[in-house]
Protein backbone atom coordinates (compact mmCIF):
# COMPACT_ATOMS: atom_id res chain seq x y z
CA UNK A 1 0.00 0.00 0.00
CA UNK A 2 1.35 3.41 -0.96
CA UNK A 3 1.36 6.40 1.37
CA UNK A 4 -1.48 7.97 -0.64
CA UNK A 5 -3.53 4.77 -0.47
CA UNK A 6 -3.22 4.77 3.31
CA UNK A 7 -4.74 8.24 3.67
CA UNK A 8 -8.41 8.90 4.33
CA UNK A 9 -10.65 9.10 1.26
CA UNK A 10 -11.95 12.41 2.59
CA UNK A 11 -8.50 14.00 2.59
CA UNK A 12 -7.76 12.67 -0.88
CA UNK A 13 -10.91 14.36 -2.19
CA UNK A 14 -9.52 17.80 -1.32
CA UNK A 15 -8.94 19.31 -4.77
CA UNK A 16 -5.89 21.23 -5.85
CA UNK A 17 -6.76 24.90 -6.20
CA UNK A 18 -6.86 25.92 -9.84
CA UNK A 19 -5.76 29.39 -8.74
CA UNK A 20 -2.79 28.16 -6.75
CA UNK A 21 -1.74 25.90 -9.63
CA UNK A 22 -1.07 28.94 -11.82
CA UNK A 23 0.53 30.84 -8.93
CA UNK A 24 2.93 27.98 -8.27
CA UNK A 25 3.70 27.71 -11.98
CA UNK A 26 4.91 31.30 -12.27
CA UNK A 27 5.60 32.61 -8.79
CA UNK A 28 8.74 34.75 -8.54
CA UNK A 29 9.24 35.51 -12.24
CA UNK A 30 10.99 38.81 -12.82
CA UNK A 31 8.65 41.53 -14.09
CA UNK A 32 5.52 39.50 -13.34
CA UNK A 33 2.31 41.45 -12.70
CA UNK A 34 0.30 39.13 -10.41
CA UNK A 35 -3.43 39.68 -10.73
CA UNK A 36 -4.31 36.09 -9.86
CA UNK A 37 -5.14 36.20 -6.14
CA UNK A 38 -7.64 38.35 -4.30
CA UNK A 39 -5.43 40.87 -2.57
CA UNK A 40 -3.96 44.28 -3.13
CA UNK A 41 -0.28 45.12 -3.34
CA UNK A 42 -0.08 47.28 -0.19
CA UNK A 43 1.16 45.81 3.08
CA UNK A 44 -0.88 46.27 6.23
CA UNK A 45 -0.69 49.96 7.19
CA UNK A 46 1.71 50.91 9.95
CA UNK A 47 -0.89 52.02 12.48
CA UNK A 48 -2.48 48.56 12.44
CA UNK A 49 0.81 46.67 12.47
CA UNK A 50 2.10 48.85 15.29
CA UNK A 51 -0.92 48.06 17.48
CA UNK A 52 -0.25 44.35 17.07
CA UNK A 53 3.48 44.79 17.58
CA UNK A 54 2.95 46.80 20.76
CA UNK A 55 0.63 44.12 22.11
CA UNK A 56 3.18 41.45 21.27
CA UNK A 57 5.88 43.35 23.13
CA UNK A 58 3.52 43.78 26.10
CA UNK A 59 3.37 40.02 26.35
CA UNK A 60 -0.12 39.40 25.01
CA UNK A 61 0.94 35.92 23.94
CA UNK A 62 -1.12 33.64 26.18
CA UNK A 63 -4.21 31.54 25.57
CA UNK A 64 -7.19 33.81 25.08
CA UNK A 65 -10.96 33.93 24.72
CA UNK A 66 -12.22 31.36 22.25
CA UNK A 67 -14.91 33.74 20.99
CA UNK A 68 -12.47 36.66 20.65
CA UNK A 69 -11.30 39.19 23.20
CA UNK A 70 -14.17 41.33 24.51
CA UNK A 71 -12.58 44.52 23.17
CA UNK A 72 -12.56 43.21 19.59
CA UNK A 73 -16.10 41.91 19.77
CA UNK A 74 -17.17 45.35 21.01
CA UNK A 75 -15.24 46.98 18.15
CA UNK A 76 -17.08 44.76 15.65
CA UNK A 77 -20.36 45.87 17.20
CA UNK A 78 -19.34 49.52 16.68
CA UNK A 79 -18.25 48.78 13.11
CA UNK A 80 -21.66 47.28 12.22
CA UNK A 81 -23.47 50.21 13.79
CA UNK A 82 -21.38 52.61 11.70
CA UNK A 83 -21.31 50.74 8.39
CA UNK A 84 -24.61 48.83 8.42
CA UNK A 85 -26.75 51.02 10.65
CA UNK A 86 -27.69 48.11 12.89
CA UNK A 87 -27.33 47.61 16.63
CA UNK A 88 -25.89 44.17 17.29
CA UNK A 89 -24.51 43.51 20.78
CA UNK A 90 -21.03 42.03 21.05
CA UNK A 91 -22.54 38.61 21.81
CA UNK A 92 -23.34 38.25 18.08
CA UNK A 93 -19.66 38.34 17.04
CA UNK A 94 -17.09 35.53 17.05
CA UNK A 95 -13.45 36.01 16.09
CA UNK A 96 -11.87 33.18 14.09
CA UNK A 97 -8.68 32.38 12.21
CA UNK A 98 -9.57 33.86 8.79
CA UNK A 99 -12.61 34.16 6.57
CA UNK A 100 -11.85 30.66 5.34
CA UNK A 101 -12.12 29.27 8.86
CA UNK A 102 -15.32 31.25 9.35
CA UNK A 103 -16.79 29.37 6.37
CA UNK A 104 -15.52 25.99 7.56
CA UNK A 105 -16.81 26.42 11.11
CA UNK A 106 -20.17 27.69 9.87
CA UNK A 107 -20.48 24.61 7.66
CA UNK A 108 -19.63 22.35 10.60
CA UNK A 109 -22.26 24.09 12.72
CA UNK A 110 -25.06 23.92 10.16
CA UNK A 111 -24.85 20.66 8.21
CA UNK A 112 -24.43 16.96 8.69
CA UNK A 113 -22.74 14.54 6.28
CA UNK A 114 -25.01 13.96 3.30
CA UNK A 115 -26.79 17.31 3.55
CA UNK A 116 -26.96 19.63 0.54
CA UNK A 117 -25.70 23.22 0.41
CA UNK A 118 -26.88 25.29 -2.55
CA UNK A 119 -24.53 27.99 -3.83
CA UNK A 120 -24.23 30.31 -6.82
CA UNK A 121 -21.52 29.84 -9.44
CA UNK A 122 -19.10 30.89 -10.76
CA UNK A 123 -17.79 31.00 -7.19
CA UNK A 124 -14.64 31.15 -5.13
CA UNK A 125 -13.73 27.45 -5.06
CA UNK A 126 -12.94 27.14 -1.36
CA UNK A 127 -16.58 27.04 -0.25
CA UNK A 128 -17.47 23.96 -2.29
CA UNK A 129 -14.26 22.19 -1.28
CA UNK A 130 -14.86 22.96 2.39
CA UNK A 131 -18.41 21.63 2.14
CA UNK A 132 -17.20 18.39 0.58
CA UNK A 133 -14.53 17.94 3.25
CA UNK A 134 -17.28 18.21 5.86
CA UNK A 135 -19.26 15.50 4.08
CA UNK A 136 -21.86 17.85 2.62
CA UNK A 137 -22.91 18.07 -1.03
CA UNK A 138 -22.33 21.47 -2.66
CA UNK A 139 -25.05 22.03 -5.26
CA UNK A 140 -24.07 24.61 -7.87
CA UNK A 141 -26.65 26.95 -9.38
CA UNK A 142 -25.09 28.98 -12.21
CA UNK A 143 -25.80 32.66 -12.56
CA UNK A 144 -27.00 33.80 -15.98
CA UNK A 145 -24.49 35.62 -18.18
CA UNK A 146 -25.76 37.83 -21.00
CA UNK A 147 -24.40 40.98 -22.62
CA UNK A 148 -21.48 41.00 -20.26
CA UNK A 149 -23.58 41.01 -17.07
CA UNK A 150 -24.41 38.37 -14.47
CA UNK A 151 -27.90 37.87 -13.04
CA UNK A 152 -29.55 35.48 -10.59
CA UNK A 153 -32.40 33.20 -11.66
CA UNK A 154 -34.40 32.77 -8.45
CA UNK A 155 -36.59 30.05 -9.93
CA UNK A 156 -33.46 28.03 -10.72
CA UNK A 157 -32.23 28.45 -7.16
CA UNK A 158 -35.52 27.24 -5.73
CA UNK A 159 -35.61 24.29 -8.14
CA UNK A 160 -32.27 23.13 -6.68
CA UNK A 161 -33.74 22.85 -3.18
CA UNK A 162 -34.67 19.35 -2.03
CA UNK A 163 -35.54 17.78 1.34
CA UNK A 164 -31.77 17.28 1.81
CA UNK A 165 -30.97 20.99 1.48
CA UNK A 166 -29.93 22.78 4.67
CA UNK A 167 -28.11 25.94 3.55
CA UNK A 168 -28.09 28.62 0.84
CA UNK A 169 -24.59 30.07 0.52
CA UNK A 170 -24.79 33.59 -0.94
CA UNK A 171 -21.66 35.61 -1.74
CA UNK A 172 -22.48 39.19 -2.71
CA UNK A 173 -20.75 41.17 -4.08
CA UNK A 174 -19.46 38.07 -5.78
CA UNK A 175 -15.98 36.69 -6.22
CA UNK A 176 -15.27 36.29 -9.14
CA UNK A 177 -18.14 37.78 -11.16
CA UNK A 178 -18.80 41.05 -9.34
CA UNK A 179 -22.53 40.23 -9.34
CA UNK A 180 -24.15 42.20 -6.55
CA UNK A 181 -27.55 41.27 -5.19
CA UNK A 182 -30.20 43.96 -5.03
CA UNK A 183 -32.20 44.46 -1.86
CA UNK A 184 -35.11 42.80 -3.68
CA UNK A 185 -32.91 39.78 -4.54
CA UNK A 186 -31.99 39.42 -0.87
CA UNK A 187 -35.62 39.71 0.26
CA UNK A 188 -36.61 37.01 -2.24
CA UNK A 189 -33.80 34.70 -1.14
CA UNK A 190 -34.69 35.21 2.51
CA UNK A 191 -38.33 34.44 1.79
CA UNK A 192 -37.21 31.30 -0.03
CA UNK A 193 -35.12 30.23 2.96
CA UNK A 194 -38.07 30.81 5.29
CA UNK A 195 -40.41 28.73 3.09
CA UNK A 196 -38.05 25.79 3.09
CA UNK A 197 -36.69 26.09 6.63
CA UNK A 198 -33.13 26.77 5.44
CA UNK A 199 -30.16 28.65 6.81
CA UNK A 200 -28.53 31.37 4.75
CA UNK A 201 -24.75 31.61 4.97
CA UNK A 202 -23.95 35.16 3.82
CA UNK A 203 -20.43 35.97 2.63
CA UNK A 204 -20.40 39.77 2.48
CA UNK A 205 -16.64 40.24 2.60
CA UNK A 206 -16.77 42.70 -0.35
CA UNK A 207 -19.75 44.72 0.93
CA UNK A 208 -17.79 47.99 0.98
CA UNK A 209 -16.47 47.50 -2.58
CA UNK A 210 -19.70 48.64 -4.21
CA UNK A 211 -19.22 50.95 -7.17
CA UNK A 212 -22.71 52.42 -7.27
CA UNK A 213 -21.80 54.23 -4.05
CA UNK A 214 -22.07 53.29 -0.40
CA UNK A 215 -21.95 49.71 0.72
CA UNK A 216 -23.75 46.90 -1.07
CA UNK A 217 -27.17 45.69 0.07
CA UNK A 218 -26.93 43.22 2.94
CA UNK A 219 -29.15 40.56 4.44
CA UNK A 220 -28.96 42.75 7.54
CA UNK A 221 -31.14 45.24 5.65
CA UNK A 222 -34.02 42.79 5.16
CA UNK A 223 -33.86 40.14 7.88
CA UNK A 224 -35.99 40.02 11.01
CA UNK A 225 -35.36 38.63 14.46
CA UNK A 226 -35.38 34.86 14.32
CA UNK A 227 -34.27 34.57 10.69
CA UNK A 228 -31.63 31.90 10.22
CA UNK A 229 -28.76 33.90 8.75
CA UNK A 230 -25.09 33.48 9.63
CA UNK A 231 -22.47 35.88 8.26
CA UNK A 232 -18.83 35.06 7.47
CA UNK A 233 -16.25 37.79 6.99
CA UNK A 234 -12.57 38.68 7.17
CA UNK A 235 -10.14 41.50 7.82
CA UNK A 236 -8.21 40.55 4.69
CA UNK A 237 -9.55 42.78 1.92
CA UNK A 238 -10.60 46.05 3.57
CA UNK A 239 -7.47 46.64 5.63
CA UNK A 240 -4.80 44.80 3.57
CA UNK A 241 -4.50 42.05 6.19
CA UNK A 242 -4.61 38.92 4.02
CA UNK A 243 -1.60 37.34 5.73
CA UNK A 244 -2.93 37.89 9.24
CA UNK A 245 -5.60 35.18 8.94
CA UNK A 246 -8.17 36.88 11.14
CA UNK A 247 -11.88 36.76 10.39
CA UNK A 248 -15.21 36.76 12.14
CA UNK A 249 -18.67 35.21 12.25
CA UNK A 250 -21.92 37.04 12.96
CA UNK A 251 -24.46 34.62 14.39
CA UNK A 252 -27.28 34.42 16.92
CA UNK A 253 -26.00 34.38 20.52
CA UNK A 254 -27.73 31.01 20.97
CA UNK A 255 -25.00 29.52 18.77
CA UNK A 256 -22.22 30.92 20.95
CA UNK A 257 -21.24 27.80 22.84
CA UNK A 258 -21.29 25.69 19.66
CA UNK A 259 -19.01 28.15 17.84
CA UNK A 260 -16.71 28.39 20.86
CA UNK A 261 -16.41 24.61 20.97
CA UNK A 262 -15.61 24.43 17.25
CA UNK A 263 -12.90 27.06 17.69
CA UNK A 264 -11.51 25.18 20.69
CA UNK A 265 -11.05 21.98 18.70
CA UNK A 266 -9.56 23.63 15.63
CA UNK A 267 -7.27 26.55 16.53
CA UNK A 268 -8.11 27.24 20.20
CA UNK A 269 -8.42 30.92 19.39
CA UNK A 270 -6.82 33.79 17.48
CA UNK A 271 -3.60 35.23 18.98
CA UNK A 272 -4.45 38.14 21.25
CA UNK A 273 -1.82 40.47 19.82
CA UNK A 274 -3.32 40.03 16.33
CA UNK A 275 -6.72 40.87 17.73
CA UNK A 276 -5.33 44.15 19.08
CA UNK A 277 -4.32 45.06 15.51
CA UNK A 278 -7.80 44.14 14.34
CA UNK A 279 -9.37 46.51 16.88
CA UNK A 280 -7.24 49.35 15.55
CA UNK A 281 -8.21 48.45 11.97
CA UNK A 282 -11.90 48.71 12.81
CA UNK A 283 -11.68 51.87 14.91
CA UNK A 284 -9.07 53.84 12.99
CA UNK A 285 -9.00 52.35 9.50
CA UNK A 286 -11.90 54.01 7.66
CA UNK A 287 -9.66 56.39 5.69
CA UNK A 288 -7.40 53.54 4.59
CA UNK A 289 -10.39 51.45 3.52
CA UNK A 290 -11.80 54.34 1.51
CA UNK A 291 -8.45 54.83 -0.23
CA UNK A 292 -8.49 51.13 -1.20
CA UNK A 293 -12.05 51.46 -2.52
CA UNK A 294 -11.19 54.58 -4.53
CA UNK A 295 -8.14 52.90 -6.04
CA UNK A 296 -10.16 49.81 -6.95
CA UNK A 297 -12.85 51.92 -8.61
CA UNK A 298 -10.39 53.81 -10.78
CA UNK A 299 -8.46 50.69 -11.71
CA UNK A 300 -11.68 48.87 -12.58
CA UNK A 301 -12.48 51.56 -15.13
CA UNK A 302 -8.97 51.69 -16.62
CA UNK A 303 -8.57 47.92 -16.87
CA UNK A 304 -12.03 47.10 -18.19
CA UNK A 305 -12.11 50.01 -20.66
CA UNK A 306 -8.79 48.92 -22.18
CA UNK A 307 -9.87 45.33 -22.66
CA UNK A 308 -13.40 46.10 -23.83
CA UNK A 309 -11.82 48.39 -26.45
CA UNK A 310 -10.19 45.35 -28.08
CA UNK A 311 -13.69 44.27 -29.18
CA UNK A 312 -12.62 40.74 -28.33
CA UNK A 313 -13.42 40.67 -24.60
CA UNK A 314 -16.95 40.21 -23.35
CA UNK A 315 -17.43 41.80 -19.96
CA UNK A 316 -18.89 44.83 -18.26
CA UNK A 317 -17.45 46.72 -15.33
CA UNK A 318 -18.39 44.73 -12.23
CA UNK A 319 -20.87 46.20 -9.78
CA UNK A 320 -18.80 45.14 -6.80
CA UNK A 321 -15.80 43.21 -5.41
CA UNK A 322 -12.24 43.41 -6.78
CA UNK A 323 -12.27 41.42 -9.99
CA UNK A 324 -12.70 41.69 -13.71
CA UNK A 325 -14.10 38.41 -15.02
CA UNK A 326 -13.17 38.30 -18.69
CA UNK A 327 -14.48 36.22 -21.57
CA UNK A 328 -11.81 36.42 -24.26
CA UNK A 329 -12.68 35.45 -27.83
CA UNK A 330 -11.22 32.10 -28.77
CA UNK A 331 -10.46 30.92 -25.23
CA UNK A 332 -12.07 27.53 -24.76
CA UNK A 333 -9.73 26.18 -22.07
CA UNK A 334 -9.07 28.89 -19.48
CA UNK A 335 -6.61 26.76 -17.52
CA UNK A 336 -4.40 26.34 -20.56
CA UNK A 337 -4.92 30.02 -21.45
CA UNK A 338 -3.83 31.17 -17.97
CA UNK A 339 -0.55 29.28 -18.33
CA UNK A 340 -0.07 30.61 -21.86
CA UNK A 341 -0.81 34.20 -20.82
CA UNK A 342 1.70 34.12 -17.99
CA UNK A 343 4.34 32.71 -20.36
CA UNK A 344 3.67 35.22 -23.13
CA UNK A 345 2.78 38.38 -21.21
CA UNK A 346 4.10 37.87 -17.67
CA UNK A 347 0.65 38.72 -16.32
CA UNK A 348 -0.86 36.30 -13.83
CA UNK A 349 -4.60 35.62 -14.16
CA UNK A 350 -6.79 32.99 -12.53
CA UNK A 351 -8.47 30.49 -14.86
CA UNK A 352 -12.24 30.40 -14.84
CA UNK A 353 -12.11 26.62 -14.56
CA UNK A 354 -11.18 27.18 -10.89
CA UNK A 355 -14.57 28.81 -10.20
CA UNK A 356 -16.92 26.00 -11.09
CA UNK A 357 -19.85 25.68 -13.51
CA UNK A 358 -20.30 28.73 -15.69
CA UNK A 359 -16.75 29.97 -15.29
CA UNK A 360 -14.91 27.72 -17.70
CA UNK A 361 -14.49 30.28 -20.50
CA UNK A 362 -13.45 33.19 -18.30
CA UNK A 363 -10.31 34.64 -16.72
CA UNK A 364 -10.25 36.50 -13.40
CA UNK A 365 -8.04 39.54 -12.72
CA UNK A 366 -7.80 41.34 -9.38
CA UNK A 367 -7.44 45.09 -9.98
CA UNK A 368 -6.56 46.30 -6.45
CA UNK A 369 -2.99 47.20 -7.37
CA UNK A 370 -0.77 50.12 -8.26
CA UNK A 371 -2.45 51.96 -11.18
CA UNK A 372 0.79 51.78 -13.18
CA UNK A 373 0.74 47.99 -12.91
CA UNK A 374 -2.89 47.90 -13.99
CA UNK A 375 -2.17 50.05 -17.04
CA UNK A 376 0.80 47.88 -18.00
CA UNK A 377 -1.14 44.64 -17.46
CA UNK A 378 -4.02 45.90 -19.59
CA UNK A 379 -1.61 46.86 -22.37
CA UNK A 380 0.14 43.49 -22.31
CA UNK A 381 -3.16 41.62 -22.35
CA UNK A 382 -4.59 43.78 -25.15
CA UNK A 383 -1.54 43.02 -27.30
CA UNK A 384 -1.84 39.30 -26.48
CA UNK A 385 -5.52 39.31 -27.45
CA UNK A 386 -4.83 41.21 -30.71
CA UNK A 387 -2.22 38.65 -31.69
CA UNK A 388 -4.50 35.62 -31.22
Amino acid sequence: MTIAESLSPRSLRAPESGIVEVVNYARGREGLIPLWVGEGDLPTPDFIARAASDALMRGETFYTWQRGIPELRAALSRYYARRFGISLPAEHFYVVGSGMQAIKLAIEALVSPGDDMVYLTPAWPNFAAAAELSGANPIAVPLDFANGRWQIDLARVEAAITPKTRVLFINTPSNPTGWTATRENLSDLLAMARRHGLWIMADEIYALYHYAGGRAPSFLDVMEEGDRVIFVNSFSKNWSMTGWRVGWIVAPPEMGQVIENLVQYSTSGVPQFLQQGAITALDEGDAFVQANIDKAAKNRDVFCDALIATNRVETLKPDGALYAFLKIDGVTDSRRAALDIVDRTNVGLSPGTAFGPGGELFMRACFLRDPKDILEAADRLARYIAAR
